[in-house]
């Protein structure tokens, strides 16, 4: 990667901002992170399992075309998921910059501490390997699957990006180790640009202003990473030319808020997977996609809709997961089954939720999505996540947690009531009757998951 780096040029403009520390690009070509042990490292499968995400996006660039394996480990896998990710991946060495135990790499044998501080470099690394990456899904049914990418599989939709035409000042909600962060990374890194990372442990509001002051001009994150933005006042310390929304659903409400934000900014929402790769961008202002993406003949990504699951196929899309379940990543004819559900609404497609995530209330099914997109349009709503809650007729109903514009006081108990009122009619008008909230509970935030995406518990 570092080749194609340096071609993008004005390395010594060019930085990646963590919250504690910066490096600019120009320092890589006369400095290591790795302490001048990257040859101990070559033709290995190799662990980055850095706190940091500036550590990590200096050991991922000096590593790709060196190690034989990169396994992106992301900072909120569980300790006792470790030992079967590097199993899975045969993991013979260990970056990182928290010691052996900590990073869960005890019984390794080689361990290389990595670090922003930059050593002297000995030599130029020369590639000699066509570097496998790893990402990890989320498994938040379990143990994730391990998916193999390569370096071209993952800058491929940057290829004719007319936004990298211009040098931008990326930066992300998302963590780089995570495929939505990894693409934002790869973007600043190969199109000649900047990246501010962020930080697990500064509030949304600190990270803004860190942002703003670097002079952010591309900004991407989930519909809940930017909800949680446009709350905090913060939201106008940047002035983004180009917003960009990805990983869960964006609902006509959302896009409607960030552009009222940020009416001169270019925005967009795209839909991706870890697996599937990037599918589309979206930037019409409109929620969906339209349908003629899926007639495209000869497109670079190909589209279709198969018992209402939406499936891709493009030089995108993993290669395969790593390990024996045996589980093929597409089908014979190469198309990635996404689970997203979609729906025809005269020209355009709406996503209406995952397939995994159906709520069965008395043998009808419920998406989560599609009521959360209904109770999100209301002028004084949030936020919000519709969840399900066991009951002992139907087996299940549907409740709504709700974060709302503007929290009423104590003192407002009424206008409390009138909004509960309001939110319900509103989904009574929209929905059919067993997808109407049996129940709303206004909250005053909801939980976001290391993915961005919002957390969803049942009771």
């Amino acid at each position: 990667m570092w080749d194609a780096v340096r071609a993008a040029g004005a390395l010594a403009e060019r930085a990646l901002w963590g919250a504690e520390a910066s490096v600019r690009l120009g320092e890589l070509e006369r400095g290591s992170s790795l302490g001048g042990r990257l040859e101990e490292l070559r033709g290995r499968s190799v662990l980055v399992a850095t706190g940091d995400q500036l550590t990590a996006a200096l050991a991922l660039i000096e590593l790709d075309g060196v190690a034989r394996r990169l396994v992106l480990c992301p900072p909120d896998l569980p300790r006792k998921v470790v030992p079967f990710v590097m199993a899975t991946a045969a993991v013979d060495a260990v970056v990182s910059d928290r010691d052996a135990l900590e990073a869960g790499a005890a019984s390794v044998g080689t361990f290389v501490t990595c670090s922003a501080r930059l050593a002297p470099a000995s030599s130029e690394p020369a590639g000699s390997h066509h570097t496998e990456w790893i990402l990890l899904t989320s498994g938040t049914t379990g143990v994730p699957k391990l998916v193999v990418h390569t370096l071209a599989s993952l800058a491929g939709p940057i290829d004719g990006d007319r936004l990298l035409t211009v040098p931008a000042v990326w930066s992300t909600f998302y963590d780089i180790r995570r495929y939505g962060g990894l693409q934002i990374l790869l973007r600043a890194l190969l199109g000649g640009g900047s990246l501010v990372l962020s930080s697990a442990a500064e509030s949304t509001a600190d990270f803004l202003i860190r942002a703003g002051a670097r002079g952010v001009t591309h900004l991407s994150g989930t519909p809940s990473h930017w909800r949680r933005a446009l709350m905090s006042p913060s939201a106008h310390r940047i002035a983004p030319h180009y917003v960009r929304l990805s990983g869960e659903i964006a609902d006509q409400a959302i896009l409607g808020h960030v552009r009222a934000c940020y009416p001169e900014a270019r925005i967009a929402h795209a839909f991706a997977s870890t697996e599937a790769g990037v599918g589309f961008v979206v930037d019409d202002g409109l929620a969906g996609f339209p349908a003629s993406l899926l007639t495209q003949r000869g497109a670079e990504v190909e589209l279709k809709v198969e018992e209402g699951s939406l499936r891709i196929r493009s030089a995108r899309t993993a290669i395969r997961y790593l390990g024996s379940s045996g589980e093929p990543l597409a089908d014979r004819d190469g198309f990635v089954d996404t689970g997203d559900i979609v729906e025809l609404r005269g020209a355009r497609y709406h996503f209406v939720g995952r397939r995994g995530g159906i709520i069965n209330v008395g043998g009808l099914k419920v998406h989560p999505e599609e009521v959360e997109a209904v109770i999100n349009g209301h002028p004084q709503v949030q936020m919000s996540v519709v969840r399900t809650r066991k009951n002992a007729i139907t087996g299940a109903l549907v409740v709504a947690d709700v974060v709302l514009r503007t929290a009423p006081d104590s003192a407002e108990s009424g206008r409390v009531a009138e909004l509960e009122r309001e939110i319900l009619q509103r989904c009574r008008d929209a929905l059919p009757r067993h997808k109407v909230p049996a129940a709303i509970r206004f909250v005053r935030f909801l939980g976001v998951a290391g993915t961005g995406k919002v957390v969803r518990q049942h009771a």
